[in-house]
């Protein structure tokens, strides 16, 4: 028998919304490109920004040539590691967890001896991440704020990032009052988590470095640090004899290219250069995993199956490696310092209510990351 004839009507055309989207790889970018002035000088409702002076500038006619080497002098090494200097009778010091995270009350960062500061870049080196309470930093002049950095290396200038007029300097963390850029990076993310060491991609990426709170909202914005060290060390011993003599490459050219498709600032020409996936620390000796998903992009001579597979795997031990990691909570008066060669960090966004989140970062740079031989564990 023949089929029946059967009239069919076509399902309503549903239309969907084309959006291109740059692919950044494992890059992730969320700061915001530009200031709303009216929102930050208290006119539309919310408070004024306490430290109109650090507010974000993207200066367009700024442009820098290649960075030049330089000899770095690790002043870790000079420390007193009983630390007279940095912890005086008063001083109240508790970690956040054993091998890494402490926080400090009973001492004023800007008051320090040099011999102090010698004992501060070793301390921050053994504990990765240290967050001191009740400071003055903030209040300093911004000129001198660059003087206290200036001692731990030669300052960063960030190719892309904001920074306070005529100081490109420091390097500005900021969300704006009423800042809604969380919805749409939502919409193509499903976290805000990125961890990565900061400018790897640089031939002398930073040491020791600083982060001071301007603005924070009443909660959240928190930052969780790792410490890579201690991920180093719970490798097996083949496995950590097989990762020495490896390098990998950093790439600065997602960053570079993040800024310029939302219109920002290009101050320098983007890098690329490799680095040891194990890198030794010159003052403590500590070895120490360094690649990260934001910078690291090819282990040289391996292919690129081996490469990837290999690099998700020291990514995702150093990402689930709640046992060796840290969460720093930001009030009023803190400033942060870690280490970016034995450590990585990430910011979290995860409030909502469009509270402002300023922070100001001191970026010194230090020596080209370099390798121990292979000491297997006694």
């Amino acid at each position: 028998m023949a089929p029946s004839l059967t009239q069919t009507e076509p399902a309503a055309e549903q239309k969907l919304t084309q959006h291109y989207k740059l692919h950044l790889g494992q890059y992730k970018e969320i700061d915001a490109v530009f200031v709303d002035r009216e929102a930050e000088e208290g006119k539309t409702g919310e408070p004024p920004a306490k430290y109109p002076h650090y507010l974000p500038t993207w200066d367009r006619s700024q442009s820098w040539p290649p960075l030049e080497p330089f000899e770095h002098y690790e002043h870790g090494k000079d420390a007193d590691t009983s630390y007279p200097n940095l912890f005086p009778d008063g001083s109240d010091v508790s970690d956040l967890t054993p091998s890494i995270g402490s926080e400090v009350r009973g001492i004023q960062l800007s008051s320090l001896s040099d011999k102090g500061k010698d004992e501060l870049a070793y301390y921050v080196a053994k504990r990765k991440v240290v967050a001191f309470r009740n400071q003055d930093f903030a209040d300093l002049s911004i000129p001198d704020a660059l003087k206290y950095g200036g001692y731990f290396g030669r300052h960063h200038i960030h190719p892309t990032s904001g920074a306070p007029e005529g100081y490109p300097e420091i390097h500005l963390v900021h969300r704006g009052a009423g800042d809604k850029g969380h919805e749409s990076y939502f919409k193509a993310r499903t976290s805000s988590v990125a961890w990565h060491s900061d400018v790897s991609y640089e031939k002398q990426p930073p040491g020791t470095t600083f982060l001071y709170i301007l603005d924070q909202p009443e909660t959240g914005g928190d930052t969780l640090f790792v410490d890579a060290a201690q991920a180093y060390k719970r490798l097996s011993p083949l496995f950590q004899e097989r990762l020495h003599g490896l390098r990998a490459t950093h790439s600065g050219i997602e960053q570079v290219n993040a800024a310029a498709s939302r219109n920002s600032i290009k101050r320098r020409e983007p890098v690329v250069n490799d680095h040891p996936i194990v890198r030794t620390h010159p003052a403590t000796g500590e070895k120490a995993l360094y690649v990260n998903p934001q910078f690291t992009r090819d282990i040289i001579g391996l292919k690129k199956e081996e490469s990837d597979t290999l690099l998700k795997f020291l990514y995702d031990h150093l990402a689930y490696g709640a046992d060796f990691q840290a969460r720093v909570k930001w009030e009023a008066g803190t400033v942060v310092i870690w280490d970016n060669r034995v450590t990585q960090h990430t910011a979290l966004v995860d409030w909502e209510n469009g509270q402002r989140r300023h922070l100001a970062r001191l970026t010194p740079q230090a020596e080209a990351p370099f390798e121990t031989p292979y000491v297997a564990p006694e």
